[in-house]
């Protein structure tokens, strides 16, 4: 994202990418304008909050008419930097990165897995959806190179943080951890961890505990 959406709430930033792929079916589709409320409906976001969302950036819509598709599409296509594509390289190419590997975020047209790493021997030298794997004794080398500026890490916790010590002169600044360890990084580096067994059982505790209503079943 550009300077500019570094300034808005974090929790605005990551509903930002939800709208835009929204916007992007509403324009394939041949749809001229929107309302908050068909935004609230398709992307189970309130329409307050997508007003105060959008606000952020200024009037983007008019009251009584409300969101013009292609102006908005245009709008959050700058904002999100969807015309600069970021490279990205997977390292732990098991069953996790596998399937990365073959769905490389199809829809994303800024956003591509360029290059994959591994000790596996039988995998080093191959191609998964025409992502070439290699030698994780290339890492370093291989990502300066190709300027990579996230990765995605799918190894065993146990190596998380020796790989991410690795990476911290490569000029990669961000990662998505998918493992269960908690990185030390520079600041420098911005990690997001998706741990999928904490949130499996988040979501087992609140199906227990709490009630199910409209509000509860809102995207955060």
């Amino acid at each position: 994202m550009n300077g500019e959406t570094l300034k808005i709430p974090q929790a605005t930033a990551k509903r930002l990418p939800l709208y835009y792929r929204f916007l992007k079916n509403l324009h394939a589709s041949g749809k001229q304008r929107v309302s908050s409320a068909e935004l609230s409906e398709a992307v189970k976001v309130d329409s307050a909050t997508i007003r105060r969302d959008f606000s952020y950036f200024g009037a983007l819509g008019k009251k009584g008419y409300g969101y013009n598709v292609n102006y908005l599409l245009s709008f959050f296509r700058k904002t999100l930097d969807q015309d600069e594509v970021t490279k990205v390289a997977l390292i732990g190419v098991g069953n996790l990165g596998t399937a990365f590997l073959n769905y490389n975020f199809l829809k994303n047209n800024n956003t591509k897995i360029e290059m994959a790493f591994d000790v596996d021997k039988n995998k080093i030298g191959k191609k998964i959806s025409n992502v070439p794997i290699y030698a994780l004794s290339e890492l370093e080398e291989r990502l300066s190179k190709e300027e990579v500026a996230v990765i995605i890490l799918t190894v065993p916790a146990s190596a998380a943080q020796a790989i991410t010590d690795r990476i911290k002169h490569t000029g990669v600044k961000g990662i998505l951890n998918f493992t269960p360890a908690r990185l030390n990084v520079p600041e420098s580096i911005r990690v997001h961890h998706i741990d999928l067994a904490v949130e499996l059982q988040s979501l087992v505790y609140f199906l227990k505990h709490y009630p199910l209503d409209d509000t509860e079943n809102s995207q955060p």
